[in-house]
């Protein structure tokens, strides 16, 4: 038998919904790593869901059982038929690395998989990354327009520092420090985003122009307020913490808020309106409505 360590702890499941890219902005929400396949013989689909270790599938099971349960009052999905398993490590890094290829965000930043090399190219950085078992390769629509609108304000008059709430892979936080922000400031409650994000710090040479922690958007006190918040998480924790979240930016900042739903957007703009907060703009992609806002100055 493989030693623990070599093991992946997976939960697989039946999707017998009408739209097959439901479940996938889920899991990519819930910001866990999963792979999805056909089942031609019962014309459904199957989706599997990994995790390092027996009690964070324990864990992550109940929260996409939890969730799934609001997704299929809100959005009709359909998931059944829960079943656990281990795979080999090796297998699973092997295997999803196919569905990761070099992203451009502009002209001025280059998202990378680590494995590939990239040739340089006059003003163009080059963000490397290896997600490893954490959420934020800058493909899912929430994270591509944190990386739009952190790449649009870099440099802008009076927009120079940035917290990226939520951070998972580290991304945005990376992105942030390679376009010029100071300070960067990231943390995530997960434990392994925030190791994975410690990784990809050092992997682009930005470790000591970023402060990395570990918190929650329900407690979290940076010290500090930002040029530019950057809050990636999902909608109704959105809604249930817009006072500490808009606590964050200073007065005149900005604060771009993804991870939602489109239904959800209107309640979470007006919540934030509430809470002092101006929509600027909102951009929807496949599934997801994503915003930026702005406090009025002093």
């Amino acid at each position: 038998m493989p030693d623990s360590d070599e093991l992946l702890y997976c939960v697989g499941m039946t999707d017998n919904g009408a739209d097959f890219d439901l479940a996938s902005e889920l899991f990519a929400a819930l910001e866990l790593d999963f792979s999805s396949w056909e089942d031609r013989e019962s014309g459904g689909y199957r989706h599997t869901v990994y995790f390092p270790d027996a009690a964070a599938a324990d864990v992550g099971e109940a929260r996409i059982r939890t969730a799934a349960a609001q997704w299929s009052r809100d959005c009709g999905l359909a998931l059944d038929d829960f079943k656990r398993f281990t795979l080999k490590r090796e297998d699973w890094a092997e295997a999803w690395k196919k569905y990761f290829h070099p992203i451009e965000i502009s002209p001025r930043l280059l998202v990378s998989p680590s494995w590939i090399d990239v040739p340089p190219q006059p003003g163009r950085q080059v963000l490397t990354l290896d997600p490893g078992m954490s959420f934020g390769t800058g493909q899912h629509a929430t994270t591509l327009y944190c990386l739009q609108v952190i790449d649009r304000l870099a440099g802008a008059p009076g927009v120079h520092s940035l917290l990226d709430a939520g951070c998972g892979s580290g991304i945005l936080a990376i992105a942030g420090a390679l376009l010029g922000y100071a300070p960067v400031t990231a943390f995530d409650f997960d434990p392994d985003a925030v190791r994975v994000a410690a990784e990809n710090l050092e992997i682009n040479r930005v470790r000591d122009r970023v402060k990395l922690e570990a918190g929650d958007a329900e407690t979290y006190r940076p010290g500090r307020q930002y040029d530019l918040v950057c809050a990636n998480i999902l909608g109704h924790l959105l809604r249930r913490f817009r006072f500490n979240i808009v606590s964050w930016v200073r007065p005149g900042g900005y604060l771009a808020l993804a991870g939602i739903l489109n239904a959800e957007f209107d309640a979470v703009s007006t919540d934030f309106s509430a809470a002092g907060a101006v929509e600027l703009e909102r951009r929807t992609l496949r599934e997801w409505t994503s915003g930026l806002f702005q406090l009025p100055a002093d």
